[in-house]
């Protein structure tokens, strides 16, 4: 088990690092960009290999904590002058072993930028699969892969009074959340992990992040939040002898029955007005599909953003989580897990698994306004968040207004919006006209000349109804009848972005 985590012995660790310019931008400097690629991929020895024979604390450490390799103890005590070795160990980040010292864990640096500034941050999780060179350990706790960056992504910048991260793991969902709110409940099963994110909290000194061991929602049971965020153990995995149960991957429930605890129950701890985030995974099954499974969860009390990015099938499926455990393609062990797999799915009639985005609010007063469940495949995540918010506020502001509202408002057409054109050779008109998002999820829509026409003139100045009235005469067609065409496709293009209130 993960010891308690000193405050003095972190506060020194984050001496030491800081001392050594222990950050993401200089170990990537340090093993070359080609390496720093690699790392990102599980392998090490390119980066290994890079740092040569160097010393300095930077190439010490970045050994040690960045690639999992053990180092000489004269050059690791020179490397931590203020925790030294033994603090080290009582943190238990390391193991010394004579005149050498290895490490119990990783601690990586994370640099990240938000509406409040760039930050760099140090995050201690369990040694990889590089680093195990095998297998991970069925109490891993995973470190900051793909899938927190981008829940981290998502996340909204609306500030609140308090936050609950569900299944925080390493606890960076949590740090994340503290950056905009005043409080921050962290839960998780497993111990280990809440000894982690009461280690990396300490160390980048982050206060009000208080943890709570349970499942699901039990250790706030009664409590409501402004925020919830959760990158939830969603890995659909067979409950059967012989498969590993990863804590921070499999949520012990057959199928995606995780994924539908955590949409059906997250409303109850939602304060008016909250909203919560997440991940998950979700079964298509024989005669339904995920997207309507996901919609009977949320049910009618909820505003709901369901994204869906992906469909695998069963056996693609099996083969990327078998992969992910550690477990070698080609081997005996690997065809059993496979077949395990495939035979679970066979038993639910699944014929393949979604994976996507949730994003679900409770409103601050009367019905619901948003049922959104569709299928997005593009898009820069990088502008996730500050997207999302965007077209929610232009939702929730268009939702309160009725056609002739709609039609006295002035809109401006979003920067990243390009439009294409397709012509058959020889005819002057075009057969197909798309509106194009650089940026957010890369929508791409296809639109009638009407539409087209209304988005180009859309530059702050003129009100649409009076922008529809001129189109309408330029077409020769009626005024009345392509208003009414018209104004729901503004609202579709307000909630997705392509325009927006020039006001806003």
């Amino acid at each position: 088990m993960l010891p308690e985590p000193d405050p003095q012995l972190c506060q020194a660790l984050a001496d030491d690092l800081r001392e050594a310019g222990y950050a993401s931008a200089a170990l990537r400097d340090a093993w070359g960009a080609q390496a720093d690629d690699a790392v990102a991929r599980g392998l090490r020895r390119p980066a290994q290999r890079a740092l040569g024979e160097r010393t300095d604390a930077l190439a010490v450490l970045g050994r040690l904590w960045g690639l999992g390799f053990a180092v000489d103890r004269a050059d690791a005590e020179t490397a931590l002058p203020s925790l030294g070795v033994d603090g080290a160990a009582a943190l238990g980040l390391v193991r010394a072993e004579g005149d050498e010292v290895a490490p119990a864990v990783l601690v990586r640096p994370q640099a990240f930028a938000d509406d409040e500034g760039e930050v760099e941050w140090w995050i201690a999780s369990d040694l990889d699969e590089a680093a195990l060179e095998g297998p991970l350990p069925e109490d891993h706790v995973l470190g900051v892969g793909g899938a927190s960056q981008t829940l981290a992504r998502l996340q909204l910048t609306r500030r609140g009074g308090t936050a609950l991260d569900l299944g925080t793991g390493c606890g960076i969902q949590a740090l994340r959340l503290r950056r905009l709110v005043d409080h921050v409940v962290a839960t998780d099963i497993s111990e280990r992990a809440l000894r982690f994110t009461r280690l990396n909290a300490l160390l980048n000194g982050v206060d009000g992040i208080e943890t709570r061991r349970g499942s699901l929602f039990e250790p706030v049971a009664g409590e409501t939040f402004d925020r919830v965020a959760s990158n939830p153990p969603f890995v659909i995995t067979p409950r059967v002898e012989g498969v590993p149960s990863y804590e921070y991957r499999d949520g012990g429930m057959e199928g995606d029955a995780l994924v539908a605890a955590v949409i059906t129950g997250v409303g109850e701890n939602l304060s008016p007005g909250g909203v919560a985030q997440s991940l998950g995974n979700w079964e298509y099954r024989w005669g339904q599909t995920g997207l309507d499974r996901m919609r009977g969860w949320v049910g009618s009390e909820m505003d709901a953003w369901v994204i869906e990015r992906e469909v695998l099938d069963p056996l693609a499926y099996a083969e990327l989580w078998v992969r992910d455990g550690g477990t070698v393609p080609g081997t005996p062990a690997y065809a059993a897990l496979i077949d395990a797999w495939l035979d679970d799915f066979a038993r639910r009639g699944v014929t393949g698994v979604g994976f996507g985005y949730v994003l679900l609010r409770r409103p601050l007063a009367g019905a619901p306004t948003l049922a959104r469940y569709e299928r997005v495949a593009g898009g820069g995540e990088a502008a996730f968040g500050p997207h999302l918010a965007a077209c929610l506020a232009a939702h929730d502001r268009a939702a309160l207004m009725d056609d002739d509202d709609l039609a006295s408002a002035v809109l401006k057409v979003s920067p990243d919006v390009t439009e294409a054109r397709h012509h058959r050779p020889g005819e002057e008109d075009p057969s197909v006209i798309e509106l194009r998002q650089g940026g957010g999820f890369a929508r791409t829509i296809e639109v009638d000349p009407a539409l087209a026409a209304l988005v180009g003139a859309c530059d702050g100045d003129l009100a649409v109804g009076v922008l529809v009235d001129a189109i309408a005469q330029l077409l020769e067609v009626d005024a009345v009848e392509l208003r009414a065409d018209v104004l729901p496709r503004v609202r579709e293009l307000l909630v997705t972005g392509f325009v927006s209130f020039a006001d806003a």
